[in-house]
């Protein structure tokens, strides 16, 4: 499979986790939800990379430890923000702002790795921010 597919599938399954979490943080405070969905991913995670043969430490140096632990950081604001927004808003209005991340990784990409954004970025992003604005205030 490609980039691309995988990439839909990550769009296909994010959707349903709006949906899913939405009913999911209903009765519970948020941070609860957000650390029972944690623990989850932490085993289904640890299982799929078990399965597939490809649990081994012997690559992974301090640079990768540090960037992937703060990978891990920001993703666990980002879920207990998320989290938190869905308990207090309509997942159809929480989604696109969430979304939004898609522009600041651009940006971000640009800024730090260097990567090119070309006038179809601009114009793509600028879509991304005006869809979800018109979302959110509906």
């Amino acid at each position: 499979m490609n980039w691309q597919l995988w990439a839909l599938l990550s769009a296909l399954f994010a959707g349903g986790t709006a949906i899913l979490a939405k009913v999911g943080v209903r009765d519970i405070d948020s941070d609860l939800a957000t650390a029972i969905r944690t623990t989850v991913i932490l085993f289904f995670a640890w299982g799929i990379a078990t399965f597939r043969g490809v649990v081994s430490f012997a690559g992974v140096n301090s640079k990768t430890w540090t960037f992937l632990g703060l990978s891990g950081i920001a993703t666990g604001l980002s879920w207990l923000c998320y989290f938190r927004a869905l308990q207090m808003g309509d997942a159809s209005k929480v989604a696109p702002l969430d979304k939004l991340s898609v522009v600041v990784a651009m940006g971000l990409g640009a800024l730090l790795l260097g990567e090119t954004l070309t006038l179809k970025h601009w114009i793509g992003g600028g879509f991304i921010v005006l869809g979800a604005l018109i979302i959110a205030r509906a």
